[in-house]
C-alpha cells in the first residue's frame, strides 16, 4: 500500500529487538546447552569469537567446549576482520573463497571445493541471523570495503534474495532484511498493535463517550 519499504514509523522498535535477540540466539530461551549445539550455531548464524560465543551459550565455559571442538577438528580458528572467530569446519572454503582467509593444514580435501557464491552465502546467512542491517554494519563485520559491501547487497536485492529500504525506527540509512525476518517483526509489530486496541468494558466506554461529547 505504501509502494515502498519505508516502515520506520510502522514497525515496532521492541518487537524488532526481540526477533534479533532470538535470531542470535541471545535469549535465554534459545542460548545452547551442549557442544554440538556450538558447532551447530556456527553453522546457523556463522563465525564467532571466544566472547560472542559465551554470551550464546548456557555452558558455563563455552570457551573451553570450543576448544575441543578444534582439537576434534569439527570447527577451526580464522582471522576474520582482526578477530579470531571459530568457523564451522563445514564452512572453511566459504571463507576463503569470500574473504580470501587462508586455510589452516589438515582440513579434509572433500571441504576444500570452490564455492560457487561464497560471498553471497555470507550476506544470505548474516541476513537470517540479523534484523535490518546497513551496508556499514555488514562491512566491517567482515573487514571489507563499505562500497564493496554495499555492491553485493544491491545484487542479492535485484536477485529477491533480500529487501532493501527502511526498516528500523530512529534510523537514518538505507538498510537491508531477509524476507522471512521482515515478516517476522512486522507480524510481532501487529500483535502489539492489536493489544493496544483491545476493546473496554462498557462502563469505560460509557465514561469515554460522556467526557467526548461533554
Amino acid at each position: 500500500l505504501l509502494g515502498d519499504a519505508e516502515l520506520r514509523e510502522l514497525l515496532d522498535l521492541d518487537a524488532l529487538q526481540q526477533i534479533e535477540r532470538q535470531l542470535q540466539h541471545l535469549d535465554d530461551k534459545y542460548k545452547v546447552r551442549t557442544t554440538d549445539g556450538l558447532h551447530d550455531l556456527l553453522i546457523r548464524i556463522g563465525d564467532l569469537s571466544a566472547a560472542e560465543l559465551q554470551l550464546r551459550s548456557a555452558i558455563p565455559d563455552a570457551a573451553a567446549e570450543a576448544a575441543a571442538l578444534e582439537r576434534a577438528r569439527r570447527v577451526v580458528v580464522l582471522p576474520i576482520a582482526g578477530e579470531r572467530r571459530y568457523v564451522a569446519v563445514e564452512d572453511v572454503a566459504r571463507y576463503r573463497d569470500a574473504l580470501g582467509i587462508p586455510m589452516p593444514a589438515g582440513i579434509p580435501t572433500s571441504l576444500l571445493e570452490p564455492v560457487r557464491d561464497p560471498a553471497g552465502d555470507l550476506v544470505r546467512r548474516y541476513a537470517r541471523s540479523h534484523g535490518p542491517f546497513t551496508a556499514g554494519e555488514f562491512a566491517a563485520r567482515y573487514g571489507l570495503g563499505v562500497a564493496v559491501a554495499e555492491s553485493l547487497l544491491r545484487r542479492l536485492t535485484g536477485e529477491e534474495r533480500l529487501i532493501e529500504g527502511e526498516f528500523r525506527p530512529g534510523g537514518t540509512e538505507r538498510e537491508w532484511v531477509d524476507a522471512d525476518v521482515l515478516r517476522s517483526i512486522r507480524r510481532r509489530s501487529l500483535a502489539r498493535l492489536r493489544q493496544e486496541v483491545e476493546p473496554v468494558d462498557a462502563d469505560a466506554l460509557g465514561r469515554f463517550a460522556v467526557a467526548w461529547h461533554g
